[in-house]
Parts: structure tokens; sequence; C-alpha cells
């Protein structure tokens, strides 16, 4: 593919919102400009693994977060297609009530996810 329009004719690998239940609409951005596209294809996975597994066996193409695909590419297992049109990751972020006393189980979390090991800023 060329734009994101010209997915609508490849085989793709969606993905299933747990959330809402139905299928995720690839975006994409360059330039400013922001742009959705909807999908189609054979199979519809629940997570990640599977539709990196189902791209490495040339099942279609996968809309899938660069840092999970790290060494294929590296590798030359995989491709990168469109990557000028690939959105900026602005990282994780954490949700939670702000009025409510936090729970030991989710201080933890938040202690854990602090952590910053020798070298690395938080």
């Amino acid at each position: 593919p060329k734009t994101p329009h010209d997915l609508t004719q490849h085989n793709c690998i969606n993905q299933r919102m747990l959330s809402s239940g139905g299928l995720y609409i690839w975006d994409f951005e360059r330039r400013g400009e922001k742009l959705n596209v909807r999908v189609d294809g054979s199979l519809i996975f629940n997570t990640l693994t599977p539709q990196i597994d189902a791209a490495l066996a040339g099942l279609g193409l996968a809309l899938v977060p660069t840092d999970e695909m790290g060494d294929h590419v590296e590798k030359g297992e995989l491709i990168c297609v469109l990557e000028d049109w690939l959105p900026k990751f602005a990282g994780y972020h954490l949700y939670y009530p702000s009025r409510r006393q936090p729970s030991p189980a989710f201080s933890l979390v938040v202690n854990a996810l602090r952590y910053s090991a020798p070298g690395r800023r938080s």
C-alpha cells in the first residue's frame, strides 16, 4: 500500500476491542493530517501476539505498535509499510480516581512503574 486508503484492497488482520466488541479502526497521521481507515480481512484477534504471529505467517497486514515489532523488523522477517503515516506514540498513561484513597495493590503498581533502572530517566 502507498496510502492508508490502499489498505482496503489488502487482507488486513483486525483487532476486536474488548471494551466495545467492535473492530479497531486503524488511525494514521502525516504532517498534521489525521486519517482513520476501516479495514477488512479474514482474521480477527483480541490481542497483539496472535496478530504478530499471523503477520509473520504472511496471512495479512497488521497494525501493531512499533515497539512490539522490534526484532522481527531488524531480522527482516517483517517490513514496515506506510511508515510516514504512523502516528507518534505519546507513551502509556495511567488514569485513576483522584478523590479516593488508592488501594495498597494500586500503590504497589504505581511504585513499580516509577522505578527507574540505572541510566534511565523516569
